[in-house]
């Protein structure tokens, strides 16, 4: 008897969840692994935050709360939105899950019927694409290559557009690239679902806050306002606060859809953690002037390790704008030689091959639809980037 649904072998499991595992496995065997596969921020959860979480336990706030949120966190959400992104959001707009990639999952399973399409522009992060399978639609990759700077152009959406699209996922900055989009930019394509009613627009904007260069960061239901009834704008308490095992996500759209994410909600997981929704009212209403300090530091992060990365032969690293990670392209080690006579035939067996010989754990391009690269991770200290970055220098010399 087959006990699993046939749609679950079209779905793979997390990349980068699998490379996390791994090294968190080998690292309590005792390996010596430097673990540059996470999307987690090394900073601690902010004392204040924690403080509210335990003062609301002490007052009691320990039971069950209403789907999406409680009064108090939506409003907090609402203040959010307005505050950062210049938008403006009723209470029934407003839906909170355990952590965004329910919230996108609660979107796509309330929204598509079988066959619907889900434009994703690729590099993606590793989940857009399963997650719209899990929902019975049907992802549409439309690769955005390094000479746009990774970013899809308004003739690329244009074209993969059909009467079957029924969502665009945008997400900047992006993961894995920290790609992110101007103003200009971000009008241009609202251009083009402009004309084209059906289409709805997911922007994840959870590294809205993680930006370098004295960048500024646009939400693009502000900057296209005519179009904001069919923007569904995402975020959430993980990387900015270094909040991610609180697992609180949030997002802001119509009502009538937030009203069906909160029906699948209420059958699936019901409401969430009433300690994490006290503690991410703090979060979003109390300081927020750490937050520059810490993009600061991941800037700083992005330099010396860019500066690095560049010196090995094979290597060349594009340069983020935003969120923690360098997508790095490795083509120029791809047939190579191992010195066990292993050819490295794709980014993946060059992850492999940077675990084995510099025990360096890194997630492979491929999982986030563009090859050959690799993604790292630079939410850890600057210490441990130099050593990493020197052991992937010595690994890659032994290539032939």
């Amino acid at each position: 008897m087959n006990m699993v649904a046939a749609r679950i072998a079209r779905v793979n499991a997390s990349a980068s969840e699998q490379a996390s595992g791994r090294a968190r496995e080998l690292i309590a065997a005792g390996a010596d692994v430097i673990s540059l596969a996470s999307g987690e921020p090394d900073f601690d959860t902010p004392p204040h935050v924690i403080e509210a979480a335990i003062a609301a336990m002490r007052a009691g706030e320990t039971r069950y709360t209403g789907t999406g949120g409680t009064p108090e966190l939506r409003s907090a959400i609402i203040e959010k939105f307005r505050r950062d992104n210049c938008l403006s959001f009723g209470k029934d707009e407003i839906i909170a899950s355990a952590g965004l990639k329910n919230v996108i999952y609660l979107a796509l399973t309330a929204s598509l019927n079988p066959g619907d399409e889900v434009i994703v522009p690729a590099p993606h992060w590793v989940s857009y694409t399963d997650m719209t399978v899990l929902a019975g639609g049907t992802p549409v990759v439309v690769g955005c290559g390094e000479n746009t700077g990774f970013k899809l152009q308004p003739d690329a959406l244009r074209a993969a557009i059909t009467d079957k699209t029924r969502w665009l996922m945008l997400n900047a900055p992006n993961n894995p690239t920290g790609t992110i989009y101007s103003k200009e930019e971000l009008a241009a394509l609202a251009d083009v679902i402009r004309g084209h009613a059906h289409v709805m627009v997911m922007v994840d904007e959870i590294y809205e806050h993680i930006l370098f260069d004295g960048r500024k960061f646009h939400s693009l239901a502000a900057v296209a306002p005519d179009i904001a009834p069919r923007i569904l704008t995402l975020n959430g308490v993980s990387k900015a606060y270094a909040m991610t095992g609180w697992r609180v996500g949030f997002a802001g759209g119509a009502a009538p859809l937030i009203a069906a994410m909160k029906k699948v909600q209420s059958q699936t997981l019901g409401s969430i953690c009433s300690i994490s929704q006290a503690a991410s009212i703090a979060a979003l209403t109390g300081p927020q002037d750490y937050l520059a300090d810490r993009s600061a530091s991941f800037e700083s992060r992005r330099n010396a390790t860019i500066e690095l990365l560049d010196r090995v032969p094979g290597l060349r690293c594009h340069r983020p704008e935003g969120a923690f990670y360098l997508f790095v392209h490795c083509g120029g080690l791809i047939g190579a030689k191992t010195n066990n006579e292993r050819v490295l035939h794709s980014d993946a067996d060059v992850a492999t091959f940077l675990l084995d010989q510099a025990q360096v754990v890194v997630v492979a391009g491929a999982a986030y639809g563009l090859s050959p690269y690799i993604r790292l991770s630079i939410a850890t200290s600057l210490d441990k980037l130099r050593l990493a970055c020197d052991r992937v220098a010595k690994a890659v010399a032994t290539l032939q």
